[in-house]
């Protein structure tokens, strides 16, 4: 027997595709499930400043990883030590080649320490989203009405109430909780973002305009306006309010880092010298 003709009618096949679209842009722009590897990680600024120096831009990012490893270049006594630093790395720092390879070239040109830090901090925080939401979601809100102790609890309730809510990779027990929360405290003050060994609070912010107009470069690429980039989430990652967005914008136009300039609701933002700004890092 035929199988009687669909009578799904145009509008109702555009309205699933939709759907179907939806959900499976859903599926891809999902936050991944909070990881507890950063027991084992921390900032390990050292080790990758040293994966920096050493980085061939010549090479694809496995060569590279391949070269660093079989060198032992990192000097480390453990196989798997080795192998989960360089896992880190490339979950940090390798998903954009690009940024690879700017980072070598900031490394090579001996920037700042404390610019390419907060670059580093940035690129880590954004590609590790335990980190990001303990930031956005625990930090900022307490630096923007002035609470810069940081209770070790509260960062612990805050992660059980994520277990709960299914956020992590697996149930974490009371233990792992613990654990996570130390080396999310210890891992952020390595990065300058807290200070303290046992007590730890919100550190003097700090961010140079060369590291800032890197990120606002960075960020442009996945948000060309102007006026939406001033209040993207990521500058709460360094406790700046939109005012102080506009401050940096300005003094790194006056830097001649790039163009900025406001006419009413109107923002123009270019960055003229374009990747020279990887360049102008150096010391």
């Amino acid at each position: 027997m035929n199988r009687p003709i669909s009578k799904t009618n145009p509008s109702e096949r555009t309205a699933a595709k939709v759907e179907s679209d939806l959900r499976r842009k859903s599926a891809i722009t999902a936050a991944p499930p909070y990881s507890s590897k950063i027991i084992k990680a921390g900032a390990l600024l050292p080790d990758t400043k040293a994966l920096l120096s050493a980085w061939d831009p010549a090479l694809s990012v496995s060569e590279n990883l391949q070269h660093v490893h079989r060198q032992n270049l990192l000097g480390k006594t453990s196989r798997s030590r080795a192998e989960d630093i360089l896992a880190i790395f490339r979950q940090r720092y390798l998903a954009e080649e690009t940024v690879a390879r700017a980072l070598a070239t900031i490394v090579r040109r001996q920037s700042n320490g404390n610019t390419l830090d907060r670059i580093l901090y940035f690129h880590a925080v954004r590609a590790d989203s335990l980190l990001h939401d303990v930031v956005i979601e625990l930090l900022a809100p307490n630096w923007a009405r002035g609470a810069m102790e940081i209770d070790a609890l509260e960062i612990e309730s805050a992660l059980i109430k994520w277990v709960e809510e299914g956020k992590t990779s697996g149930t974490w027990g009371d233990s792992t909780v613990r654990r996570v929360t130390q080396g999310v405290l210890s891992t952020l003050r390595d990065f300058g973002v807290l200070q303290g060994v046992v007590n730890k609070r919100i550190a003097p912010a700090y961010l140079s305009v060369q590291a800032f107009a890197y990120i606002a470069f960075y960020l442009r690429q996945h948000q060309p306006s102007g006026t939406k980039l001033l209040d993207l989430v990521d500058w709460k990652l360094f406790f700046l309010p939109h005012e102080g967005v506009e401050r940096f914008f300005l003094e790194a136009h006056q830097h001649g880092l790039l163009e900025y300039h406001v006419a009413g609701s109107v923002t123009r933002l270019t960055f003229p010298g374009g990747r020279g700004i990887v360049r102008g890092l150096g010391a």
